[in-house]
């Protein structure tokens, strides 16, 4: 897989291409790199906004800006990448990101991540250079690039060996190991602390009654706030 993140601040994503599973990817023949759409901006002085019409606060980003970071970058016509693969713009109003298109992506050759900034882009953007318009939460940022390295890290810990060990992503939250619920409770050393223990099942051996005990936990996570977890 490759993905290609469009980006006004390339320099945000040096931490997320140190970390081990994005590494592991790579070393697999995997690639994560960032484009810089100042460098092929065609406005002077390195702009990529304008004000909006019709007035308002906040500047938008310019789908003639974008246009040329895609042509540039692929060496076609920007509104033909989408044809090639999927190019994915981040924006507050898009299709709600979840574990299972993070799957869907997984599975992808290439993707193009396209983070906005100010008042995001121009829609048409999103109308004719886009295939598809995410967002992970019904919130605001800032910009698109905290938003770009969700989509990565859910996406890149889904390819084979990025993880290391072929079990560390079989049974997870949201996975079909748990009937698509989130994780059961984890414990680990001391078995008591402050009087609270460690619940007694996880500690008898009985392999059977642990994964009935899990599974049950995740199906009470799945029903609403977290509850204590039961003994």
């Amino acid at each position: 897989m490759k993905i290609d993140i469009f980006t006004l601040f390339p320099e945000w994503f040096d931490w997320l291409l140190s970390q081990r599973h994005v590494r592991n990817a790579a070393a697999l023949g995997h690639e994560l790199a960032t484009v810089d759409m100042r460098t092929t901006t065609p406005l002077s002085a390195g702009r990529v906004d304008d004000t909006p019409y019709g007035g308002g606060a906040g500047m938008v980003i310019r789908v003639d800006v974008v246009e040329a970071a895609l042509a540039r970058h692929y060496g076609t016509d920007a509104v033909e990448v989408r044809a090639q693969h999927r190019v994915i713009a981040l924006a507050a109003g898009g299709r709600r990101f979840d574990d299972a298109l993070a799957s869907e992506l997984a599975a992808e050759p290439a993707l193009a991540l396209l983070c906005g900034r100010y008042e995001g882009f121009d829609d048409r953007v999103h109308e004719h250079l886009a295939s598809d318009v995410l967002s992970i939460g019904p919130y605001v940022l800032s910009g698109g690039e905290p938003a770009a390295m969700v989509v990565c890290d859910a996406v890149v810990r889904k390819l084979a060996g990025a993880l290391g060990h072929a079990d560390s992503a079989a049974e997870e939250s949201f996975s079909p190991a748990l009937e698509g619920g989130p994780e059961y409770p984890h414990f680990t050393r001391p078995a008591e602390w402050r009087g609270h223990r460690v619940p007694e099942v996880l500690l008898s051996g009985d392999h059977g009654r642990i994964r009935g005990w899990r599974l049950e936990q995740s199906r009470a996570r799945r029903q609403g706030p977290q509850a204590p977890p039961r003994r």
